[in-house]
C-alpha cells in the first residue's frame, strides 16, 4: 500500500527532473537568457535516481513520471529508463517533454520501456510557437509527435497552459481536435512559480473560463468515462459528443487539488519538494553521496512525505519564487 501524508493521501506517484536545462525560453517559464547552469557533479546521476526510485517503489510508489527542464536534453535518457522500468513496482513510466527533440528518440525510449509521453503544445501555430518558445520550430514537435505514435507511446497527452493575451484565442480550435484527430488535450491554468510570477494575475485565465469558450462554440463537455486517459492526476476529464478524444482541465489556481494531491517531486541536483507550491525541500545529494543504502533514502522520503502541506497559500500572496518551473519539472 502507497505511504500516507499527514492529511491521509496516499503517495503513489513520483516526478523526476533529470536535468534543469533546455533547449526552448518560453517566455512565461524562463528568462530569455535561461537559468544558471548547474555545474555537472550537482546534478544526480542516473544510478542515484534508480536507488532513489527503487526506494519510493518499496513505499508504495506506482507512478514515474521524468522531466526537465527538457528531459531529452540530457544525454542517454533511455539508460535512466532501462533502470527504471526494471524497478519492482513501478508500472507506469512516463515523460514529458517539449518534443521538439523527440522524433530521434521515440524508438529508443519506447525499447527501453518507457509507456507514454506528455507533450506541450501552447499553440497550433508555427509564428507563435516561435514567439513563445523565442526560437522553436512547430514541425519538430509535429515531427517527435509522429515519432512518438509509430512507436508506441500512448496515449499521448497535448498539454497547453493558456495565457491570457498569449494563447487564449487558440483554446477553441486545440479543444476542436479532439474531434476531427482523437487527441487527448488538457488545458493548464498558469501557475506563479519564479519567473511565472511576473506573468500571473493577468495573465491567469480560470479553468471555468476556458471551459465556457469550449462549451459555447462547440457544445456541452460531458464526464469522460472508462477508455478515458485519466491518469492519477489532478485533472478532470470531459469529451465532446462524438469526439474520439478528451478534453482535461488542470485548475491549480481557481480550485483547490491540493486535497487530491498524491506526488513527490525530485528536482535535477537531488532536492525532494514534497509541494510544487512552497519552497521546502530536502536535500538528498549529500546522502546520497556519503553512501546511503536502500533503508536510508526510505528513511528520507518518509520524511518529505510528512512535510507535505496540506494545501498551497497562492490565494495569500505566497508563491513560491526561489527556482523557476523548468528547475522542478513542473
Amino acid at each position: 500500500m502507497p505511504h500516507q501524508d499527514d492529511f491521509g493521501r496516499a503517495i503513489n506517484y513520483l516526478r523526476v527532473s533529470v536535468t534543469d536545462r533546455c533547449n526552448l525560453r518560453c517566455v512565461y517559464c524562463m528568462p530569455a537568457e535561461g537559468v544558471d547552469k548547474r555545474a555537472h557533479g550537482e546534478i544526480l546521476r542516473y544510478e542515484e535516481i534508480a536507488l532513489i526510485v527503487r526506494a519510493a517503489a518499496e513505499l508504495g510508489v506506482r507512478k514515474v513520471r521524468l522531466t526537465g527542464g527538457e528531459p531529452l536534453a540530457r544525454l542517454g535518457l533511455p539508460d535512466l529508463v532501462r533502470m527504471l522500468a526494471a524497478v519492482p513496482g513501478i508500472d507506469d513510466l512516463a515523460m514529458t517533454t517539449n518534443g521538439t527533440l523527440l522524433a530521434r528518440h521515440a524508438q529508443a525510449l519506447a525499447e527501453a520501456g518507457l509507456r507514454r509521453v506528455n507533450v506541450s503544445l501552447d499553440t497550433l501555430r508555427p509564428e507563435r510557437f516561435r514567439h513563445i518558445t523565442r526560437h522553436g520550430q512547430l514541425s519538430d514537435v509535429w515531427a517527435g509527435i509522429a515519432a512518438a505514435q509509430a512507436a508506441g507511446l500512448a496515449p499521448i497527452k497535448l498539454n497547453m497552459v493558456v495565457v491570457r493575451g498569449l494563447n487564449d484565442d487558440e483554446i477553441v480550435d486545440l479543444a476542436r481536435r479532439t474531434l476531427s484527430h482523437g487527441w487527448h488535450v488538457r488545458f493548464i491554468e498558469l501557475m506563479p512559480i519564479g519567473a511565472n510570477v511576473d506573468w500571473a494575475g493577468d495573465g491567469v485565465v480560470p479553468i471555468k473560463e476556458v471551459r465556457g469558450q469550449i462549451e459555447a462554440a462547440l457544445g456541452p463537455l460531458e464526464a469522460a468515462g472508462a477508455g478515458s486517459p485519466a491518469g492519477n492526476g489532478p485533472a478532470r476529464y470531459y469529451h465532446l459528443p462524438g469526439a474520439a478524444g478528451t478534453v482535461g482541465f488542470i485548475a491549480a489556481i481557481s480550485e483547490h487539488i491540493c486535497r487530491t494531491c498524491n506526488r513527490l517531486r525530485l528536482t535535477a541536483d537531488g532536492r525532494l519538494r514534497p509541494c510544487l507550491m512552497s519552497d521546502e525541500e530536502l536535500d538528498l545529494r549529500p546522502v546520497l553521496r556519503a553512501g546511503a543504502d536502500l533503508d536510508a533514502v526510505k528513511e528520507l522520503l518518509i520524511q518529505a512525505i510528512r512535510r507535505k502541506p496540506e494545501r498551497h497559500h497562492l490565494d495569500q500572496a505566497q508563491p513560491p519564487q526561489g527556482r523557476t518551473m523548468s528547475e522542478i519539472g513542473g
